[in-house]
């Protein structure tokens, strides 16, 4: 067939497809409907877990086993009077998955403990014209949780690299519900390569360990680390580990959902996302990750939020990301061997720190009077003290080896102000004894006016 009569033919064809769909579209029962099984198991199978700690917002998520909307009843009161319902989803429509509820809660009050109780409809969907509620299904328990803000109490505890290992995350969860913290860090690579989200969901809210719940009325903060990054899952996360509402953000950070600027007393703490510990360039990948754009893009997030009233007039200052901004080894791979990571100079392949992290974001954070920095990646606990040329501290968590060796143990890092001071204590896993206890002074401050977006 000739290019122009083929082009003609396929004008007439797509005009009578076209009328065809318009026709069933508004005459449901002359189009066919995809049959859905309609399951009468239980509905809810996980416990809640808490996202993205706010001032003024959480996110719940929880795992459904069928078609569903969840929603969260939330109310200041234990009995829950006057309780408020959210449902998952945005203004248009709801959320409809046969996997995972994500449901933010906004507008909340700073420093407030909020009780809530989760719930999902079961839904038969058989055509855009053919759906229902089957019936409706609620977890009896009442569940609370306190808001961030000026007045909350400053004690957060950071974790890292777990990589699925049920043994160590047992024991870090153990020692977490022991510390009670206000806010959980999850400094990334939660993960190793997950594919789809039944293993994602094995993670973060079905994990294999003691305390199902363990994350139900401890709120976490996430800082992606690069194998959180990896596979096709994990490429799109925010599907089980949400980001935040765009009414949350401006509109040129839309992208960064999980970086965070939050006030917990005195402490103001700040995410960021180191992406990938390999160059774009790097054929590994065949050109599929846009981690230097990324990058690029956390700077003016990272300068407005550190000018943020409340982020500025904290006493204390702590950042958080996956790959540490700086290594004592001049060997040590920077992260920028271009273009493929290798360097006969240099050991390993891939980035054992971060130099262009280091470049765009840690003079703001110096400038600033940020007294330390917490990273992970290298699955060995190390701390850097402040130099001459470098003012803030480095505290690198450990890993998932539960083995004896060395310095290569899970760590849980502790922060709490006592007697004016930040006091961080590293919890040594492991050997179940404290590794190290650190303290760092107040900065210098400027007075709160007012809150902006995050």
């Amino acid at each position: 067939m000739k290019r122009r009569d083929f082009i003609k033919s396929s004008a007439i064809l797509a005009v009578g497809t076209s009328v065809s769909n318009y026709a069933n579209a508004e005459n449901p029962s002359s189009r066919p409907s995809a049959q859905v099984e309609e399951s009468t198991g239980p509905l809810i199978d996980s416990a809640p877990m808490l996202q993205n700690y706010a001032a003024d917002s959480m996110g719940i998520a929880f795992s459904v086993t069928d078609m569903a909307n969840g929603f969260v009843s939330f109310s200041e009161k234990p009995d829950m009077s006057n309780a408020k319902t959210v449902k998952c989803g945005g203004y248009r429509v709801t959320d409809m998955n046969d996997k995972v509820m994500l449901v933010r809660l906004t507008g909340l009050k700073p420093a407030t403990t909020y009780y809530y109780k989760i719930g999902a409809d079961r839904i038969s969907y058989k055509g855009g014209y053919n759906m229902k509620v089957l019936d409706t299904e609620i977890d009896p328990r009442i569940y609370h949780f306190t808001t961030a803000g000026e007045d909350a109490k400053p004690h957060f505890c950071v974790i890292n690299d777990t990589h699925v290992n049920w043994n160590s995350f047992t024991k870090i969860v153990d020692k977490l519900m022991e510390l009670n913290p206000s806010c959980v860090i999850w400094n990334g690579d939660a993960s190793n390569v997950e594919e789809t989200i039944e293993a994602q969901k094995r993670i973060f809210l079905k994990p294999e360990i003691t305390h199902k719940d363990y994350a139900a009325e401890t709120p976490y903060l996430f800082c992606c680390g690069n194998h959180d990054s990896r596979g096709l899952a994990n490429r799109h996360m925010e599907k089980v580990w949400m980001f935040r509402q765009p009414e949350e953000r401006l509109s040129r950070d839309w992208d960064l959902g999980r970086n965070f600027a939050i006030r917990m007393g005195d402490i103001a703490l700040i995410g960021l996302d180191t992406a990938e510990d390999k160059l774009d360039t790097n054929p590994l990948f065949a050109g599929l990750f846009n981690s230097k754009a990324y990058r690029e893009a956390q700077k003016p997030w990272l300068k407005d939020a550190l000018q943020q009233p409340e982020i500025a007039s904290a006493l204390y200052l702590v950042a958080f990301c996956h790959i540490p901004l700086f290594d004592p080894n001049p060997k040590a791979n920077p992260g920028d061997l271009y273009p493929d990571d290798k360097d006969p100079n240099y050991s390993p392949d891939f980035a054992s720190w971060q130099r262009t992290c280091a470049q765009l974001w840690t003079p703001l954070l110096e400038e600033a009077g940020c007294q330390v920095i917490i990273v992970a990646h290298q699955h060995v606990y190390r701390y850097d003290a402040p130099t001459e040329d470098r003012k803030w501290a480095q505290i690198v968590g450990g890993g998932p080896n539960m083995q004896n060796q060395g310095r290569s143990y899970p760590t849980v890092i502790e922060g709490i102000i006592e007697d004016n001071q930040l006091k961080i204590t590293v919890h040594n896993i492991r050997d179940q004894k404290v590794q190290e206890v650190l303290t760092f002074a107040p900065r210098k401050v400027k007075k709160n006016k007012k809150k902006s977006k995050k």
